[in-house]
């Protein structure tokens, strides 16, 4: 909808987790490293933790588009109380039959995979996203499974991701042996407000746009509502953009983010994390757009020239001109403007062309005689103006 009245190539807000768009704030930034760190130095386990939007699946995907071919990974995105055994997703994210197998013909199966991959120099990753949802005992289960490992190198590799709630389970008492194997931890908290500046404009960058669609007043706006979290962000700055669309608005400023929180705040689903008031922000000054087309006509010159009087102007018409040292230009006052341009008597000779005209308007009806005679009147201006440019420049 909005796209081509921002001149976007893509929407800039979107909430799925596009990689495309990741903004490397600082803490992401740590995130993503210690992440890398984690499977270059064979960490058995691996833990973020964040809050709910806080860009954790982004950093996941980011992480699978620049793996080399020394790692296999295998995904599990869906782990719910309900969703099954354990070992059954396990086989299912490596592509490995399971159908009819017993428990312990899964465990082999796995066990025998994980081996034949460590013998082709290739490391088993197991990274399992919405890990919160995952039991104390699947998370034992999976810590039995990782036995599998011997001797100095790490045949499977565990990346648990998850919401707030998986660091409270794994404090629990019964899960310490768990929480002893945990090699690199980290937890990713929402941008501050610069932060959320800097990954509103890169993401409008990314887009193609315009990086100060949003001004300073509204980033700041922005991130009052959500407290910095990437996707209410995306929620906030999307809406906005329909707003700013429907009252066709080059920029958005504080009191239309406001507005919009405001909406939201009605409908009682969007997590405010402090109520709109129409007075949160002050009034903003009208933006003007620096990206405005300027006329070039042939017109220009002349309207430039009326400001100045002597001089003709420079670098405004496809003519290149200069002011003559030896001779002044003519100056244009409003006496002269129009039609009553006082030029002497060489230049105001009047030429073949000219007086065929006259007796061409002599024949005419009225109306074609109007129209006729306007014509004579540029053709006779614009002759006048070039005689003078090449008397000036000779």
């Amino acid at each position: 909808m909005y796209r081509a009245f921002y001149k976007l190539s893509e929407k800039p807000f979107t909430l799925l987790p596009d990689p495309g768009f990741l903004y490397m704030s600082e803490k992401h930034r740590m995130a993503a490293t210690l992440l890398e760190y984690g499977l270059m130095n064979q960490a058995g386990f691996t833990v973020i933790s964040g809050d709910i939007g806080a860009g954790k699946t982004t950093l996941i995907r980011h992480l699978l588009d620049n793996m080399d071919r020394d790692h296999t990974v295998g995904l599990i995105s869906n782990t719910h109380h309900s969703f099954g055994e354990l070992l059954q997703w396990i086989l299912l994210a490596f592509n490995l039959e399971h159908a009819g197998m017993t428990k312990v013909e899964m465990y082999q199966r796995f066990v025998d995979f994980i081996i034949d991959e460590y013998a082709h120099n290739r490391s088993t990753v197991l990274i399992v996203d919405e890990a919160q949802n995952m039991s104390a005992e699947t998370l034992e289960e999976l810590r039995m499974l990782s036995n599998v490992n011997a001797d100095k190198d790490q045949a499977l590799q565990v990346i648990l991701v998850g919401q707030n709630e998986l660091r409270d389970t794994l404090r629990r008492p019964d899960l310490v042996q768990f929480a002893q194997r945990i090699s690199v931890d980290y937890h990713l908290q929402p941008l501050s407000e610069d932060e959320t500046a800097h990954y509103i404009r890169h993401r409008l960058k990314v887009a193609g746009g315009r990086p100060d669609i949003f001004t300073d007043l509204a980033c700041q706006a922005v991130h009052r509502y959500s407290n910095g979290v990437p996707r209410l962000i995306n929620l906030l700055c999307d809406t906005a953009l329909v707003y700013g669309y429907a009252e066709q608005k080059q920029y958005i400023d504080a009191n239309l983010v406001t507005q919009v929180a405001k909406d939201k705040q009605k409908g009682g689903i969007f997590p405010m994390f402090e109520p709109a008031q129409d007075d949160d922000f002050p009034a903003e000054e009208p933006v003007e757009s620096s990206h405005a087309v300027q006329d070039t006509s042939v017109s220009e010159p002349f309207a430039e020239a009326a400001e100045e009087p002597g001089y003709i102007v420079k670098d405004k018409h496809p003519l290149e001109h200069r002011r003559s040292t030896a001779e002044p230009s003519i100056p244009l006052t409003p006496e002269t403007s129009n039609s009553e341009v006082q030029l002497d008597d060489a230049v105001t000779s009047k030429s073949d062309g000219e007086l065929y005209w006259e007796q061409q308007l002599a024949s005419e009806t009225p109306p074609k005689k109007k129209l006729k005679s306007r014509r004579a009147e540029k053709k006779s201006l614009t002759a006048a103006f070039f005689k003078t440019l090449r008397r000036l420049w000779a």
